[in-house]
């Protein structure tokens, strides 16, 4: 399995080009996961569903399954925060890539997502100066870019060519599993 990262402030173009990428790489035909940060409570599941019912009668999991999906919503009975290595161990081993939106702080490979400011606005700062696992920047202005960057600057407009940059360093991705089925994460390169 392949993992990279996408780091960057709220309104960055973060989800726009995860949600680009996954074409892209299925395209090459390549099976994607997607690990999505969540800063806020949020439900995927419904009033009045079945899963809902279930879950609100004090069930600690639910698992929804048909012959086309499956869901594992699982309810804390204390607040938990996962790393995103124990979330990645709870995906399907078979996927190639998987495409972690958010967990900036980790210490997987991340591409950083910059957007030059609208005028008027102040520029954000940039992880990359200091985040050694930042392999890549994407952005919309190069020129603007706060700080020098000798990393790879990647045109946050161009998903394909975002895919042909990961496809041609895929190695550097590389997460993989020890013999007792727990997950070495991959190191900077």
């Amino acid at each position: 399995m392949k993992v990279v990262g996408f780091a960057g402030f709220s309104g960055s173009g973060k989800t726009t080009l995860v949600e680009q990428v996954i074409p892209e790489l299925r395209l090459r035909g390549l099976r994607v996961s997607v690990v999505k940060h969540a800063h806020h409570s949020f439900d995927i599941d419904h009033v009045g569903k079945d899963t809902y019912r279930h879950r609100e009668a004090g069930a600690f999991e639910v698992v929804a399954a048909s012959d086309r999906r499956l869901a594992l919503i699982r309810e804390f009975e204390q607040p938990a925060q996962l790393t995103v290595h124990q979330l990645l161990a709870e995906l399907y081993q078979g996927v190639d890539w998987v495409l972690v939106e958010g967990f900036k702080e980790s210490d997987l490979p991340k591409i950083e997502v910059w957007r030059a400011p609208e005028p008027g606005q102040v520029a954000r700062p940039v992880r990359y100066p200091h985040d050694d696992f930042i392999v890549a920047v994407a952005t919309d202005a190069p020129q603007q870019l706060p700080v020098p960057t000798q990393r790879p600057v990647l045109d946050l407009n161009a998903p394909a060519q975002v895919v042909d940059w990961l496809l041609q360093h895929a190695d550097r991705f590389d997460y993989q599993w020890d013999l007792h089925g727990d997950l070495l994460p991959c190191a900077p390169q």
